[in-house]
């Protein structure tokens, strides 16, 4: 009998392999001729690691006016049961979802059942009056200043893989006090905005998010396979399964736990995904004016500019315009562009999280439009007029550096006679000298320039982006633990935002944070008051009175900044 099961097995396997071999075939001739042999090979040759046994892999689409140029699946949808990818699977395609939600609020803007300038109070009046007009306008670009779904989950409590719905945001929504910034002042990228458009579009519509935006969007678009998804344990035939991890260090599943819409949790195939993005080209007829207003860009409160349009990225390739967007959820990552001038689409799907798609669809770009030397992929010192200054002298730039608007510390630090500019753990970046007291960043897509300056008596560092408003970090001394009294920072500190208790306590001369979920972090002290933790207590201020006593912690951890905890009475919980 066991017998029988073992080659009852072996037959199982070989028809999976017999099977996608045949499938693999048949997708790899869907080409045309626009693209060379040579070209073929070297897009092939990006994606051949998929194709290795047991191996997660995706979908990779590439069109111009319409025809395919290149359309193959790589690797496994399931690894428990060796079910190759298609051309037809399905992925969910997280954040890439933006740009159809915005498109649901463009298309009744047009319609005039609502304005991208209208107060979204007018919709959701139950949102808290912050003081501040925040308008749909705001949510496109992700210039609201709303706090953002999963940082505010996680310091409530909540864990990675706990389910989460628009309504759990709703919620927690209602109880905060502030903003992260005024309206319209910054871009910080923020799910919160666009899952409070799809409640805009269901108060608008009096229909349920996922029915409007198949019979309004998906439909009129030809988009057949592709869906909203609001209920993770569905059961919808050829979709992939996620997978973390990778080939050298194993693979695990991604547990499953999104439930919430409007910022991502939409399942395409590629071939849907090649249908619209061709339509920011030559978009169908009735469909021109939708398209354009998609693409709208608006600077920020002091003239800056912000490349994120609705639900999009417009940037450029070697001054071709592009417009993309990438996602992110569980082992899934996708990636789309279009050169609109150039009428080409590449997109890329896959079902685990080293699939890097961001990365290969820049690689896929050069191969098409020739491998040149693009300045904007990374700056190297042959490409940047140095100036030779001592060791000695780059010495004095090393210190701490400590930015009140980032909420963030930087070091600079010299090794092998280079100064390295340290955000963090594997996270670092040379700077060379251009010129008396200025710097510019390597190895960054942008072009960053770091000057130091004396300010207020203090040396102090500013950086800029793209010529950009720059950012002022003022040197400051660590503090040595065992100098300070770590026992004053000790205590239990609560959040009526939250509704969530966190206790400081002090072990072994370190200050530890503990909440019932994430248990024991340990924070390290960066300057008097001032601290930096784990996820999600990143950086954590300490609030005193007049009379130097300790009355709260403001935290930030990237998308929600300053949230106030306040310091409870001995006792009182």
């Amino acid at each position: 009998m066991r017998l029988k099961m073992l080659n009852v097995k072996k037959e199982n396997i070989m028809k999976y392999r017999v099977w996608f071999t045949i499938i693999t075939l048949f997708t790899a001739i869907l080409v045309n001729a626009q693209l060379s042999e040579s070209q073929l090979q070297k897009i092939d040759s990006l994606f051949i690691n998929w194709n290795i046994p047991n191996h997660p892999g995706g979908v990779i689409g590439i069109a111009q006016s319409d025809q395919i140029l290149f359309l193959k699946a790589y690797g496994l949808a399931s690894l428990e049961y060796l079910v190759p990818n298609s051309t037809g699977t399905r992925f969910n395609i997280a954040s890439v979802s933006k740009q159809f939600t915005a498109m649901g609020i463009v298309k009744l803007d047009l319609e005039g059942k609502l304005s991208v300038d209208d107060d979204i109070r007018k919709y959701v009046p139950e949102l808290p009056d912050f003081g501040e007009t925040i308008t749909i306008r705001h949510l496109l670009h992700h210039t609201s200043g709303l706090r953002s779904l999963h940082a505010l989950l996680g310091l409530a409590g909540w864990r990675s893989d706990d389910r989460r719905t628009n309504e759990d945001l709703y919620r927690l929504m209602q109880n905060q006090r502030s903003l992260n910034f005024t309206p319209g002042d910054e871009y910080l990228y923020c799910n919160t905005g666009y899952m409070y458009m799809a409640k805009i579009i269901e108060t608008v519509t009096k229909q349920e998010f996922s029915e409007w935006m198949k019979s309004s969007i998906f439909e009129p678009m030809g988009m057949t396979s592709t869906y909203v998804e609001n209920k993770y344990n569905r059961v919808v035939a050829q979709n992939a399964t996620s997978y973390y991890g990778s080939q050298e260090n194993g693979f695990e599943r991604a547990v499953e736990y999104w439930d919430y819409v409007g910022s991502g949790n939409i399942h395409s195939t590629v071939n849907d995904l090649l249908k619209w993005m061709s339509d920011f080209s030559h978009p169908k007829t009735g469909w021109e004016k939708h398209f354009k207003k998609l693409q709208t860009l608006d600077s920020l409160n002091n003239g800056n500019k912000n490349d994120y349009a609705f639900g999009i990225r417009i940037g450029d390739y070697e001054g071709i315009t592009s417009i993309g967007h990438g996602g992110s959820i569980g082992g899934f990552r996708s990636n789309v562009i279009t050169y609109p001038d150039k009428e080409l689409s590449i997109v890329i799907v896959t079902n685990f999280s080293a699939g890097s798609p961001d990365q290969k669809t820049n690689a896929i770009s050069e191969i098409i439009f020739g491998e040149t030397e693009n300045e904007e992929s990374t700056r190297s010192t042959s490409e940047i007029k140095t100036i030779r200054i001592p060791k000695k002298v780059l010495a004095n730039y090393e210190g701490s550096y400590w930015s009140d608007a980032e909420i963030v510390v930087r070091k600079i630090y010299l090794r092998n006679d280079t100064l390295r500019y340290f955000r963090s753990e594997k996270n670092e970046s040379p700077i060379v000298p251009v010129g008396k007291d200025e710097f510019q960043m390597l190895n960054v897509p942008d072009k960053i320039i770091i000057k130091f300056e004396i300010i207020e008596s203090q040396k102090s560092m500013i950086t800029t982006v793209n010529e950009q408003e720059p950012s002022t970090y003022r040197e400051f001394e660590p503090i040595d633990p065992a100098h300070a009294n770590l026992s004053d920072y000790t205590g239990d500190y609560f959040s009526p935002e939250l509704e969530t208790l966190y206790s400081i306590t002090l072990q072994n001369d370190t200050l530890y944070t503990h909440q019932s979920r994430h248990g024991d972090s340990p924070m390290t002290m960066i300057m008097k008051d001032l601290f930096r933790g784990e996820w999600p207590f990143n950086v954590v201020r300490f609030r005193r009175d007049k009379n130097g006593n300790i009355t709260g912690i403001s935290v930030t951890n990237g998308r929600v900044r300053n949230l106030w905890f306040e310091k409870l009475l001995s006792g009182v919980i």
